[in-house]
């Protein structure tokens, strides 16, 4: 009987990557797993077809095999013609996260978790480069017991069950996966004297404060990792890493764009009509804008070089200025009477183009209703 292409079999494309190759065939090994189909004689014969397929298509030279020449050049390699030689491999790379694999090693005690840290920051802060000392609750080594979790004097026992590698195999069907230690739930020791301050947990809750060193150029979402600042790991395995993941707060002024800077700059319509200089302010001090007569409102100025450097490298960005023309407010009625005077003034269209534009187009637009 022909053999089904492997692709087919997972349900992938030939151009498929490795990780879509891993999902289709943990679903499909899923679906048909003996110990869910006990009574289905096609569901295992299905199940053993779908793994023979994953350790052909796993495989990068195998892959490139089947594809040039198909079946025959991996005749003895799949599991239909070489027994399930290295499925317990297969099950325990696809599966592992599922049955409790990882965690603890085979060489030593496990390592402790990592933390994060939310470090809130000024922008002038993010962009120069500060110092910053926090305080993180976690878990540190017990002194007492150095780790171990046993009193002194006492010792921990190896772990009868799993030998003190802290993961037993068990039998799934008619095959094997690894799964954490149920005696000594992964620590490979068993502590008969516990130590009295930990309570044989070899570790104890701390407040640290560590002072963080900010490179210039931080932005949002940046992290900074603290090797082994982490919690410390059960049985005296090594501590976890602590990330401090940056968040800049809300300027009042300006806006970061990743280089650049972003402000806007309010102006009187006097200044916007017949031009003017203004003061504007940068991370650095006071820089002079020059506003050219009629300008309106929302046109951007750019001033090279004012924005912020990058903590990844490279120059300073620019700062970018968008104006205002802020309509006056509060007037007197002298005042009134002289934009009165203004308004009559103004020859009809020439110095408003874009209303007059505006107007004219509304005018086209009703003019193409019939009724």
């Amino acid at each position: 009987m022909a053999k089904r292409d492997y692709y087919d079999i997972l349900g992938v494309a030939r151009d498929a990557s490795e990780a879509d190759i891993k999902k289709a065939y943990r679903r499909v090994a899923m679906k048909f797993h003996p110990d869910r189909n006990s009574d289905d004689k096609d569901a295992e014969d299905k199940f053993k077809e779908a793994t023979e397929a994953y350790e052909i298509l796993s495989d990068a030279e195998k892959r490139a095999a089947y594809d040039r020449f198909g079946h025959d050049a991996v005749s003895g390699n799949g599991g239909a013609g070489g027994g399930f030689g290295n499925f317990s491999d297969i099950f325990g790379d696809v599966f592992g996260d599922i049955f409790g694999g990882g965690g603890r090693g085979r060489g030593g005690p496990a390592r402790g978790s990592d933390l994060r840290y939310d470090l809130e920051l000024d922008l002038e802060d993010a962009v120069r480069g500060t110092t910053a000392t926090i305080r993180v609750p976690t878990l540190v080594h017990c002194e007492e017991c150095d780790g171990s979790g046993a009193r002194k004097g006492s010792t921990p026992l190896t772990c009868g069950t799993c030998g003190g590698v802290g993961q037993v195999r068990m039998s799934q069907g008619f095959f094997q996966v690894q799964q954490t230690c149920p005696k000594c739930r992964g620590r490979g020791v068993l502590i008969s004297d516990p130590c009295t301050k930990c309570h044989g947990r070899g570790v104890r809750e701390e407040a640290k404060t560590l002072s963080v060193k900010v490179p210039a150029g931080v932005d949002n979402g940046d992290r900074i990792r603290l090797s082994g600042e982490g919690e410390a790991g059960p049985a005296g395995g090594p501590p976890g890493d602590l990330y401090v993941q940056i968040m800049v707060r809300e300027h009042e002024i300006f806006q970061r764009d990743g280089r650049n800077l972003y402000c806007e700059v309010p102006i009187s319509f006097v200044d916007a009509a017949l031009g003017g200089e203004l003061e504007v302010p940068t991370l650095g001090g006071k820089v002079k804008l020059k506003v050219p007569p009629e300008t309106q409102t929302g046109r951007l100025f750019r001033l090279r070089a004012k924005g912020v450097s990058s903590v990844r490298g490279g120059g300073p960005g620019d700062l970018l200025c968008r104006v205002v023309v802020e309509t006056p407010v509060n007037l007197s009625g002298r005042q009134k009477e002289l934009l009165r005077g203004f308004q009559a003034d103004l020859e009809g269209g020439r110095n408003s183009p874009r209303q007059t534009s505006w107007f004219e187009g509304v005018k086209k637009f009703f003019d193409g209703f019939t009724i």
